[in-house]
């Protein structure tokens, strides 16, 4: 399944990087576009196009029916990751220094400018107008999901519902709008778009949770980031919020400690690590996020039986399989 996947995945790349290159120039004013593609030549799965190809040719329609869409939603997603460590203040990502580490804060703020621009530029040539709703609305979701997530690193107290609604706008409306954006293109019903809706929200649920995951127990070659990032950020992933609430006082006290805290070791990382692996947090974050990949799976019940629903399916349990 990995080797198909991978397969897929290359493919999208291919097709979605040799449309880059014509809509998005390199050099220019103050190094911006040299900023704007750091990120996107740094590698990257391809998973959001990759899923508005596939949804597209699920329903009968084509690659280059949806080609300007899941470019766009390539180029948002790269836009907020470029925004994400501004405001995380990151200085790695995919292997590589953040964008505003090599460049600066003001020109990284401009070339995830550019990028939003670009995305929508792209989208417009697609010609339907449903489509670029979808995108500008996921757009909105994933500034709500972001201020959600902010606010929640200064509190002591996060519920796993509120949990899931951040990542529910942060992480999966994009990925819920790039299997819509696929059913829009090729002319899909009510009832079929709805069945993708549901599809992709479960699956970005799923995929979140896995990435929670992976900062713990990840191989940092893999991530291209230090393992553990998130409990230095300060972040209320389900395993922290799971491993709050069965912690007893002392691994309490423990954890908020490092959590959050800039100044913590390596060291003090890797003990609450192991912490809430031996509460049984991991293994709950892994448990639902299987939850919420099987009903992705669940919900592709509703749509064309063909080769291309069996690979989202087989998508569905990538996600949460993944070791990167």
């Amino acid at each position: 399944m990995r080797s198909e996947i991978l397969e897929e995945l290359n493919r999208a790349r291919e097709l979605v990087d040799a449309k880059i290159e014509e809509i998005l120039p390199r050099g220019g004013p103050e190094d911006l576009y040299d900023a704007c593609w750091h990120l996107i030549e740094a590698g990257g799965k391809r998973i959001r196009p990759l899923l508005a190809i596939k949804s597209c040719l699920m329903l009968g329609g084509s690659e280059e029916d949806v080609l300007p869409e899941a470019v766009a939603v390539e180029l948002i997603h790269t836009f907020t990751l470029i925004h994400d460590d501004i405001m995380d203040e990151d200085d790695e990502r995919r292997g590589v220094p953040a964008v505003h580490v090599k460049w600066g804060v003001p020109v990284a703020i401009l070339a995830g400018d550019t990028l939003f621009s670009k995305a929508f530029e792209v989208a417009a040539e697609g010609g339907d107008v449903e489509a670029v709703k979808e995108l500008a609305r996921a757009c909105t979701e994933i500034c709500e999901g972001q201020a959600m997530d902010i606010g929640f690193e200064n509190r002591t107290e996060v519920t796993e519902e509120e949990f899931l609604e951040m990542i529910r706008k942060k992480t999966a409306a994009l990925i819920r709008t790039s299997c819509v954006v696929g059913g829009l293109k090729a002319g899909a019903n009510r009832e079929q778009l709805e069945a993708l809706r549901e599809y992709g929200e479960n699956l970005g649920i799923a995929f979140q949770i896995q990435d929670d995951v992976l900062d713990l127990v990840g191989d940092e070659s893999e991530l291209g980031k230090p393992v553990g990032s998130d409990i230095v950020e300060g972040k209320k992933t389900l395993i922290v919020i799971k491993g709050l609430e069965l912690a007893d006082e002392e691994q309490r006290e423990r954890i908020l400690s490092v959590l959050g805290n800039e100044d913590a070791s390596h060291e003090d990382v890797l003990e609450v690590i192991q912490i809430l692996e031996d509460l049984g947090a991991i293994d709950y974050a892994k448990k639902r996020a299987r939850e919420y990949a099987d009903r992705a799976k669940a919900a592709l019940r509703e749509l064309p039986e063909n080769e291309h629903r069996e690979f989202l399916e087989k998508l569905a349990d990538f996600v949460v399989e993944r070791e990167f």
